[in-house]
Parts: C-alpha cells; sequence; structure tokens
C-alpha cells in the first residue's frame, strides 16, 4: 500500500466565462459559457485536470455544469480518493462499476488521472495512447451570430489574421430555404480560400434535410453535420445513402456502441469525434477506432470547452492516423478570459500542442480562483 501514489483530493470548479459575441444555435443561444473543470491532487503532490463542459444548460444534453459537479463531488470523488492514480483503468472501471450514464462527468475524471500520469512519467497526454502523427491540427471556426453580413466579416478577419480556412456556419432557426441563403453568401463570399460546412444541430425533418442536402450540395457547400435527430438512425442512413453530399454524425454518437451502429448501418460518411460525447478519452479512442475500421471519415469535434478539454481532444486526435476532415477545437477563442499563463497557440490555421508533459498546460489558479462560481 506504501508504494501507491495515492489520490488524496478531486475537486470540481464551475467557471463562468462570457463569450466574445452570442453564439446562436438550434437549441440554444450562448452568451456565455460554463467551463466545469476537475483539479485531481495525488501523494506525490502531482495534479491533473480535467474538463466536463456542455453548451447551453440542459438544452443540449441530459448533462447540466450543476448535476456534473453534483455527481462527481456526492458519487464519483468518495469512490476515488485514496485509490492508487497510476492505476487509470482500475479508477476508470471502479467508478463505471458504480455510476450509471454521466459521460461528460465521467471524462473530466479520466482526463484528470491522465494528464496526472503523464505528468509523473514526464510525457505528452497524447504519449499514453500510442504517441502522435502530427504536432498540429487543422481547426474550423464557428460562424453562429445568425447574421450574414457580420459572419462574412468574422470570417474575412480570421483569414485575414491565418488563423481558420475552415468554416462551420449554425443554422436551423429559420426556414431551410433561409437558412441556405445565409450560408450560399458566405460561401460567395469566402469563394476559394475556405472550406464552408453548416451543422444544423438536428433541426431538420428527414425532408426537410433531403431539400436542404441539395441546395446545399448546389452551393458548394463541403458538409453537412448532424441534420436530423439524434435517434433517427435510419433517417441519417437515408440522407447518407441519397449520396448527395457528405454526412456528418454528431449527437447520434454517444459513446462506442453508437459508433458501431452508425457504422454497421453505414448511416453517416464522417464521424464528429468528442471526447466528452465518448464518456472519456478511451471511449473517444473506441469511437475513432470503429470508423477507421469501417471506412468513415474523422473529424475532432468540441462542446466548446476551455483551453483543458480542447487541449485533452487534441492530445488525442494528434494520434489518429487520419483526420481528414480536421478538427473543431476553437472553444478557448470564444471566450473573453484566458485561464492559462501561456494561451494556446493558435497560427498558420491550426492549434500547435506542446511536447511538455501531460496535457502541456499551465493552468493560471490565480485567476480561476477569481473567475469561479462559489468565489
Amino acid at each position: 500500500m506504501s508504494s501507491q501514489v495515492q489520490i488524496l483530493a478531486l475537486e470540481t470548479l464551475l467557471v463562468d466565462v462570457p463569450t466574445i459575441r452570442p453564439h446562436k444555435l438550434s437549441v440554444a443561444t450562448m452568451m456565455g459559457q460554463t467551463l466545469v473543470l476537475v483539479r485531481l491532487q495525488t501523494s506525490d503532490d502531482v495534479v491533473g485536470w480535467g474538463e466536463a463542459t456542455t453548451i447551453g444548460g440542459l438544452a443540449y444534453g441530459e448533462e447540466s455544469p450543476e448535476s456534473i459537479k453534483t455527481n462527481i463531488d456526492r458519487y464519483i470523488a468518495p469512490l476515488l480518493v485514496g485509490q492508487d492514480a497510476t492505476q487509470v483503468a482500475a479508477c476508470m472501471a471502479r467508478v463505471k462499476g458504480h455510476v450509471q450514464g454521466n459521460r461528460f462527468a465521467k471524462c473530466a475524471i479520466e482526463t484528470a488521472l491522465y494528464d496526472n500520469q503523464a505528468k509523473r512519467l514526464g510525457v505528452p497526454l497524447s504519449e499514453l495512447f500510442g504517441g502522435r502523427v502530427r504536432d498540429s491540427l487543422p481547426v474550423a471556426w464557428t460562424l453562429a451570430s445568425g447574421d450574414t453580413t457580420k459572419d462574412i466579416a468574422e470570417a474575412e478577419r480570421v483569414l485575414d489574421l491565418r488563423r481558420h480556412n475552415i468554416f462551420k456556419l449554425k443554422i436551423g432557426l429559420r426556414s431551410v430555404k433561409d437558412d441556405v441563403a445565409h450560408v450560399a453568401a458566405i460561401q460567395r463570399a469566402v469563394g476559394d480560400r475556405a472550406s464552408v460546412r453548416i451543422d444544423a444541430n438536428q433541426a431538420w425533418s428527414v425532408t426537410e434535410a433531403l431539400e436542404g442536402c441539395r441546395m446545399l450540395a448546389d452551393a458548394g457547400i463541403d458538409m453537412v453535420e448532424q441534420p436530423i435527430a439524434a435517434h433517427d438512425k435510419l433517417g441519417l442512413r437515408r440522407l447518407t445513402q441519397a449520396n448527395i453530399i457528405p454526412i456528418m454524425a454528431d449527437e447520434s454518437l454517444h459513446g462506442p456502441v453508437d459508433a458501431f451502429t452508425v457504422a454497421s448501418t453505414q448511416a453517416a460518411d464522417i464521424f464528429a469525434v468528442k471526447i466528452n460525447q465518448s464518456g472519456g478519452l478511451r471511449g473517444a479512442a473506441q469511437v475513432a477506432a470503429i470508423a477507421e475500421a469501417s471506412g468513415i471519415a474523422l473529424y475532432g469535434g468540441t462542446m466548446l470547452e476551455g483551453a483543458v478539454g480542447t487541449m485533452a481532444s487534441a492530445q488525442l486526435f494528434a494520434t489518429f492516423d487520419s483526420l481528414s476532415w480536421g478538427t473543431e477545437l476553437f472553444g478557448p477563442l470564444l471566450l473573453t478570459e484566458e485561464i492559462l499563463r501561456e494561451p494556446l497557440m493558435y497560427r498558420d490555421f491550426a492549434l500547435h500542442l506542446p511536447r511538455t508533459p501531460g496535457l502541456g498546460l499551465d493552468i493560471d489558479e490565480a485567476k480561476l480562483a477569481r473567475l469561479r462560481r462559489d468565489r
């Protein structure tokens, strides 16, 4: 027992940060983001960080920032305090054996354990998943003001900065024709300088999606993400088999079981891999493996996490053999406050990963103390 590295404490922080502008999705309009951070302290004085951030309270999914914090503090932390932090799989098996669901909460815990262990070993977290095949990741920027003129100006600005040349447009609040007109105008403005995709966040019926896909393909749009309800996997298959425009599954993928169902029924051309949605880094790696074995392309998705969740995702995505549709790891750029002493490096249309141990982040704990909700 004395040779163990014991988990001494697990602390869950709610950190409220305004966004740089309203971020309009079909399910919610965000004026700010609540980062749900987990700080894991071990007996050898190593600190690991994880994140379980979601979108729009309960508008997007069944976990909210408040429920995540409550369930970690009340049910998960007591299971892990005193356990051997070097045994990440055993710790997570213990959690899964006692706690149903709670994918986001489990992701934050698992990330903190891996960050802690990688720091102890003196290696980047990516090394725990086989090592990287790339040190930078292409990053899309989401245009979600809902105003065509503003979105075009925003696209031009980030193109000029050489920060993004992939744009994903959030639509679904207007009629299909009005949404397509909005998207087509932005596509014409950026021309061949950028890739333009759309995300309807489940807003359309299958009939509307078929109509929308045809018009979007005619407008030169590259891909359509989750246009219909997450549970309607047969409808998603119908859209994919129509072969009008590449279809990406997102909300339909709640981990490896869903990934197997979608892949085995050929219900998507692309998988949006999300570590929180998958229940953790290992789950996300399994989702990616199922996709690759099925000939389905990969895209690195986001839950609009802050720096911790973004870098955790990046560390995993950097190990994927192929990432043909890039990533969407722009979450920290949407926030008005920085929680790191040294911000993440975005340049030349990509996020560049550090080579320092663990997540490679230097958390500004004084800044967190000021921003946390219970201050």
